[in-house]
């Protein structure tokens, strides 16, 4: 999960809302949303380590592993669309209470999964209750602080928090795999729930307020996402149902869409060519940083017979620099536009791909683990601007509502590049890992080209 989920909105630093609390009790607010937030994100990067760990206990293939994967992702990508409101509509603090509580319990389901079906059901649990947390832990962070300036500081620890869970998430994986066992993945977050949910008890009370619910296009986008992502993994005459399945569900959910009132994705939104390049330059980004670590997480282990705390600590160099990257693509799009920076970083990425096409199972791991870093920092250049760029294209009323559906469509893309080349690389590793890179680069460079056609720095200024 990128640091930058919903990190979207000065709409959230400028919209009136509930009066701020006094100072301990802000304090103790954003502490547990950043917990909260660093949590979910924790989720998305602690597993792929443990993956061959997983497999080899409860067995399952190269399908399973995708599954363990994708059962969170697109269950946190596909009910982001919705869960926004529902925060709204339940209240803040109660919203993120009952995710936590909900993904603490599946989190402890996880670690006591007897087999890999119950465990990616618990997983399937775990993303719906991430995307419930998520919205609301920024909801919480906004309303404790009155001021400005003061709530500008908090979203940005906020988001530091993110930053920092997914650093450390494959070395967490990796160290606690090694040393005991891959349920204590899982585990890890029984105490961080706990803590979470006794700092919301001094929390205040969030306001409930009207959103409308679009349950029907909610509900067909789930079984379209679902039915493709099962095709792609499954294969076979299953696959081809399942295919099916997923394009009868994706037209109904285009008539949904254009006939509801309160659509869940605002189809129109696409007209613009801003909101329209942005989430697809999003989406490439998420198949190649999601993709890549899923597939590099597998090399080093399964190919090069690393330990998983040493598979771990290869990503490091990587995920480590994405906090400072995020800050300076922040500054460089307030001086220069979305533009310069979007095609600086995608550029970087492309290049950083291109070079890992000279891995094989012989190069030494610490020199993988450098040449992931040039993809990973485009990726991380890449991300705030191309979210600042989108949320000045569309009205401030509308900014959370097309920030929801960029994020849901950067998760939903990388859990549908983890299925394909997940696929790939089951029919020969370093093969299908080089067609994987082949891929991600030219989505890039194709979302490169169109970026050229975004605002300058004049225009975004203005």
């Amino acid at each position: 999960m990128s640091t930058n989920q919903i990190l979207t909105g000065d709409e959230l630093a400028s919209a009136p809302g509930d009066l701020g609390p006094k100072r301990s009790s802000a304090a103790l607010t954003l502490t547990a949303g950043l917990l909260g937030f660093a949590l979910v994100c924790l989720d998305a990067s602690i597993v792929n380590v443990a993956l061959p760990a997983i497999g080899s206990s409860l067995g399952g293939g190269m399908s399973g592993l995708q599954w363990v994967v994708d059962a969170y992702t697109l269950a946190f990508a596909a009910l982001m669309l919705s869960t926004g409101a529902f925060s709204d509509r339940a209240g803040a603090s109660r919203a993120f209470g009952l995710g936590t509580a909900v993904f603490t319990l599946a989190s402890a389901a996880c670690g006591l999964a007897p087999n890999l079906p119950t465990l990616i059901g618990a997983r399937v649990v775990q993303g719906m209750a991430a995307a419930v947390v998520l919205p609301a832990s920024l909801a919480l962070v906004r309303q404790a602080y009155a001021d400005p300036a003061r709530r500008a500081r908090a979203v940005a620890g906020w988001a530091a928090g993110g930053s920092v869970a997914v650093a450390l998430g494959p070395v967490v994986g990796g160290a606690l795999t090694t040393a005991w066992d891959w349920r204590w993945i899982f585990f890890v977050n029984l105490p961080v729930g706990a803590l979470i949910l006794a700092l919301l008890v001094r929390a205040p009370r969030s306001r409930r307020r009207p959103a409308p619910l679009d349950l029907p296009g909610q509900v067909t986008a789930v079984v379209a996402l679902t039915a493709l992502t099962f095709a792609v993994i499954e294969g076979g005459a299953e696959g081809w149902a399942a295919l099916a399945v997923a394009v009868v569900a994706a037209v109904v959910f285009v008539r949904i869409e254009t006939r509801q009132p309160h659509p869940v994705v605002p189809l129109g939104l696409f007209r613009d060519r801003t909101v329209a390049v942005t989430v697809a330059a999003g989406a490439a980004v998420s198949v190649a940083f999601y993709s890549m670590v899923f597939v590099f997480s597998l090399f080093f282990q399964q190919v090069q017979h690393r330990s998983a705390l040493q598979a771990g600590l290869m990503f490091l160099p990587m995920t480590g620099l994405i906090a400072v990257t995020n800050v300076v693509a922040g500054k460089l799009a307030g001086r220069h536009g979305p533009r310069l920076p979007m095609l600086v970083g995608q550029g970087l990425a492309v290049v950083g791909l291109l070079m890992t096409l000279y891995v094989d199972t012989g190069t030494p791991p610490v020199l993988v683990a450098l040449l992931l870093v040039p993809m990973a920092l485009g990726c991380a250049l890449t991300v705030p601007p191309l979210t600042a760029a989108m949320l000045e294209a569309v009205p401030a009323e509308r900014a959370g509502l097309a920030a929801g559906v960029l994020n849901a469509a950067r998760q939903m893309a990388g859990a549908l590049g983890i299925a394909v080349f997940g696929a790939l690389i089951s029919d020969g590793f370093v093969a299908g890992m080089r067609v994987s890179v082949v891929v991600s680069a030219a989505l890039l460079a194709v979302t490169g080209l169109l970026s050229f056609r975004l605002a300058g720095p004049s225009a975004s200024s203005a």
